[in-house]
């Protein structure tokens, strides 16, 4: 039987973790060494979290990611963070423009796209988030705002770099409600035809992540979804128990 495709599978902690949770993450990385999985993991903690646990996680399976950055590389921008702070506390990967970003501080395409932009000049690999809320779903919008937020949030220069494109339906997120597998199907053939013309090669090859209420429960018929390269995992990803079934699904 041959070995399933390769996902990337990310757990978003958002507001959530002290110092002790980080045990949470050493226990997923030791599941792992002693049972690897053949999908690429990644865990991106609150910024206060970043450097301990990259310290922990190092020559581990698991990487380390931020949850946003700031567009420049310094400057007074008081309280945010920027991507060369994040790599040389030791994350690889940071989430950018997640719906909550988009609605709780009004983040623009432009905003996101200057983001990846600055993820791409400190060496990062950015996730870049796009999905529709239950209105836009309910007007048959759906892909016309996914299409709209590619080509707001994606710059030319993401062509050639290494990069991730997670759909996160926002009315799916933390409300246990899922869109059926075809609607999920039929956003992410979207989301790769849009790529594709935007980017070329590099987007006809980028994983496109679902997230939205992924648990162990739906994971693996996700996961076996086409241009279903992965998820991003909100709430189920804060406890190694219930991450790791995720991971090891598909």
């Amino acid at each position: 039987m041959p070995a399933p495709a390769a996902r990337f599978i990310v757990g978003n902690w958002k507001m959530n973790g002290l110092s002790a949770e980080i045990s949470e993450a050493a226990a997923l990385a030791d599941s792992l060494k002693d049972e690897p999985s053949p999908h690429r993991v990644g865990l991106c903690p609150p910024a206060t979290l970043v450097e301990r646990m990259a310290r922990k996680l190092a020559g581990t399976a698991v990487e380390v990611g931020g949850q946003d950055c700031h567009g420049s590389a310094s400057g007074a921008f008081t309280g945010d963070v920027s991507a060369e702070m994040l790599k040389e506390a030791g994350a690889s990967l940071v989430i950018l423009g997640h719906s909550e970003r988009r609605a709780y501080h009004n983040e623009t395409d432009a905003e996101v796209a200057a983001k990846v932009e600055a993820a791409l000049r400190a060496g990062l690999e950015p996730i870049i988030c796009v999905g529709e809320t239950l209105d836009e779903r309910k007007a048959g919008k759906t892909l016309a705002i996914v299409r709209g937020q590619i080509a707001g949030s994606l710059p030319t220069s993401l062509s050639g770099k290494a990069f991730a494109l997670a759909y996160e339906p926002v009315w799916a997120i933390g409300t246990g409600l899922t869109p059926t597998l075809e609607e999920i199907e039929e956003v992410h053939r979207e989301i790769r035809a849009a790529m594709k013309a935007q980017l070329g090669a590099s987007g006809a090859t980028a994983p496109i992540l679902y997230g939205g209420s992924v648990k162990p429960s739906n994971a693996a018929d996700i996961l076996a979804l086409a241009e279903v390269g992965g998820a991003l995992v909100g709430g189920a990803s804060l406890k190694a128990d219930d991450f790791l079934p995720i991971v090891r699904a598909g």
